[in-house]
């Protein structure tokens, strides 16, 4: 029997090896439009949150017109400039085929908007396998639990039946804030002695080794 009906991704970081491209075209748009440009780790913290809460943490002092410059300046450089790649991670679509086949619902909540992730699922293809998504253009940005709750509502799910499975302390915490069990992964934007901070019921380290751990 499974112990969940439901299981809620990420999306960057966690079925998608985007870090990389991210980093790079926050960079980038930081230096376009001289300003300071953030570290790594800096971008690395901000990863999962919606953009404009993004900003507001990596340039605290930028006026919301600012903001909105910054995030066409982004957009420019993830969707035409930039040439790092983001390839699936290893085992996403077998992962993914597993899971439907076995009988779990499968759902996204990303810090992506809805034009940028519906991009992403149809140049992978992988869009047949999710019920419902949630983006961060469509209710409060991680870690408040809305994206989960909307789901949860959308698809009668129950909140001991559900799990989110994120790369970073923000999905993990969303998770914590809507009273859903947690999988961290420890392979995208947060190593494992962040991801420890939010106490996820475990931390993996490939896609393929959540089918341990959902209890079917």
């Amino acid at each position: 029997m499974k112990q969940y009906e439901l299981v809620i991704f990420d999306w960057d970081g966690t079925l998608m090896d985007s870090i990389g491209k991210i980093v790079n075209c926050m960079q980038q748009t930081a230096l376009t439009l001289n300003v300071s440009m953030p570290s790594e780790h800096a971008v690395r913290d901000i990863i999962g949150l919606s953009m404009n809460e993004a900003l507001n943490v990596l340039h605290p002092d930028g006026s919301s017109d600012f903001h909105g410059e910054m995030i066409e300046v982004y957009r420019q450089q993830y969707l035409k400039l930039n040439t790092t790649p983001s390839p699936l991670f290893d085992g996403v679509e077998s992962l993914l085929t597993q899971l439907n086949q076995i009988g779990y619902q499968i759902a996204v909540a990303t810090g992506k908007a809805r034009a940028g992730l519906n991009r992403v699922m149809g140049e992978t293809g992988l869009d047949f396998h999710f019920i419902a998504s949630r983006c961060a253009d469509e209710a409060q940005s991680k870690p408040n639990p809305e994206m989960i709750f909307q789901l949860l509502n959308e698809l009668n799910i129950a909140p001991e039946k559900a799990v989110m499975i994120g790369d970073s302390v923000h999905d993990l915490n969303m998770a914590n804030n809507a009273g859903i069990d947690a999988i961290g992964v420890d392979y995208g934007a947060h190593g494992i002695e962040q991801l420890q901070q939010a106490n996820p019921k475990v931390i993996i380290s490939s896609p393929l080794e959540l089918l341990q751990h959902l209890g079917h």
